[in-house]
């Protein structure tokens, strides 16, 4: 697979944002460091806390993306999400859609995880893993979730990994805020726990810049779940043909990605699910 031909026009179509003016800070102000008037920020780990940012506004469907720089060196344990989630509004029948990006104990191998939650289907966890073919902490790589009424997508610099068709069964779909963070993820994120984060080797810094966000911005309540759109960004952007079907160069990458860098899927553990959820069939 030729990499280098997979370029679309993604970037010509979305907008980037300012973290500042378009984020507020969620936890761990002290560790959080805005940068280039406010168009990118550090975050940071360390033995105190982590650091997140989530944004102002909530958003029913959208393209979602951030450049991003993982921190060097071992880094078990250590969790960078990239998210969008509204359980801060709905928090018995919450959606999200997750890229967290997972520390190792060897020094390159970071391993981005991606999942899915509708309505509140938390027990049934849908991850699927991969692992990177570059070593994402000697410069920025692009990171991007296009959700919205025909399918959900989880790109890697274009390359699209992941793909969930819209189903009644299962989709997220009500309005939800976007969500980038640092934080301690020892008992999970490395080998299921086995190697926690150790701190002789903080702070661990994440980058992110060049975040571009297109979507309508609604404001919702749990009495009215679907959002009411108080503003929409470019209406037609996210109608147009290369957002709502992936292409046939598309389809092929992601092929190639899914056979060459998945190494867990849900869709394939059996002895997680003896009955395998609706979307594997």
């Amino acid at each position: 697979m030729e990499l280098r031909l997979l370029s679309f026009i993604f970037l010509y179509l979305v907008p980037r944002v300012s973290i500042d003016q378009c984020f507020a800070k969620l936890f761990g102000a002290s560790n959080m460091r805005l940068m280039n008037n406010g168009s990118s920020v550090n975050l940071t780990l360390d033995k105190v806390s982590g650091a997140g940012l989530v944004s102002r506004n909530k958003y029913h469907y959208g393209f979602f993306s951030a450049s991003i720089k993982l921190p060097s060196g071992l880094t078990s344990g250590v969790v960078v999400a990239f998210y969008l989630s509204n359980a801060d509004v709905y928090p018995h029948s919450h959606d999200e859609i997750d890229i967290e990006l997972l520390g190792h104990d060897k020094r390159k191998d970071w391993v981005i995880q991606t999942n899915i939650y509708a309505n509140g289907s938390v027990k049934t966890g849908r991850e699927e893993k991969f692992y990177l073919w570059f070593d994402p902490s000697l410069k920025y790589h692009d990171y991007t979730i296009i959700w919205n009424n025909y399918h959900t997508v989880f790109l890697v610099d274009n390359i699209p990994v992941r793909e969930l068709k819209n189903s009644e069964a299962f989709y997220p779909s009500k309005p939800m805020s976007v969500f980038v963070t640092i934080w301690d993820g020892s008992e999970w994120a490395t080998h299921g726990g086995k190697y926690p984060v150790d701190y002789k080797y903080a702070p661990y810094v994440a980058s992110f810049e060049e975040m571009e966000i297109n979507g309508s911005m609604t404001t919702s309540t749990p009495t009215s779940p679907s959002g009411s759109k108080t503003n929409v960004s470019s209406p037609d952007t996210m109608e147009r043909p290369e957002f709502i079907k992936l292409s046939q160069q598309q389809i092929e990458a992601m092929d190639w990605a899914r056979r060459k860098l998945m190494f867990y899927s849900y869709c394939k553990d059996t002895s997680r699910y003896k009955v395998l959820p609706p979307e594997c069939k």
